[in-house]
């Protein structure tokens, strides 16, 4: 029994001079434990679990979802020309809220927008705001919406009161990120014998607008 325990004393203290010598030849020792498995340790403030929901999230720039609430502003130029008088031009601007539903390819949606003016709009008269409730439809180009839009819309001048017409037109838009897009959009309107005033009112709206999307 004591040769057994001295064999044994005498092989862990070779080992242990040994390993030295194995390290400066550059020979490993073989693992005490085989077949163990690989450790790994994470970084300090960093977690397995947030590293896979990072790579999970979809990078910036790939499908784009049109559907839901949006409210924005716009400005721009507005001309209106009558049967009376010439056509002129001023400055015009106001908001939109609206909302969208994202077909796939194609986007529907309805909106209201609301615009407050001062132009001419013949003698002794101004168009001062316009109304409107508008359905639209586009095609989707990338993270762009290519769209046409029309539907009814009220106007209200300084001194002829105010009328109920429609309109029709287009615009483009541009998801800038998930929440934030930019566009510009022409409308035309049409206000026939504005009040039965004998007054047609033919308006232009050309403008730029800035969506937050809910």
């Amino acid at each position: 029994m004591r040769t057994k325990i001295r064999l044994l004393a005498a092989t862990s203290t070779a080992l242990l001079f040994a390993s030295p010598v194995f390290a400066e030849s550059g020979s490993a020792l073989p693992p005490l434990i085989p077949n163990s498995p690989e450790l790994s340790f994470d970084a300090p403030g960093e977690s397995r679990t947030s590293t896979l929901s990072s790579q999970s999230r979809p990078p910036f720039g790939g499908i784009v979802d049109w559907t839901g609430f949006y409210g924005g502003v716009q400005a721009g130029i507005g001309i209106a020309d009558t049967n009376r008088s010439d056509s002129n031009t001023d400055i015009i601007g106001g908001f939109t809220l609206g909302y969208d539903h994202d077909f796939g390819q194609w986007v529907l949606g309805g909106g209201l927008d609301y615009d407050f003016a001062d132009i001419d709009a013949g003698p002794n008269n101004s168009l001062e705001e316009i109304f409107r409730v508008k359905a639209r439809g586009g095609y989707k180009i990338g993270r762009g919406l290519l769209y046409g839009t029309g539907g009814y819309a009220v106007a209200n001048t300084e001194t002829a009161g105010t009328d109920d017409g429609w309109f029709i037109g287009g615009g483009y838009e541009y998801m800038v990120s998930d929440q934030f897009s930019v566009g510009a959009e022409a409308l035309y309107h049409e206000f026939d014998s504005f009040n039965n005033s004998g007054t047609d009112i033919d308006t232009t709206t050309i403008q730029v607008r800035a969506i937050y999307r809910f």
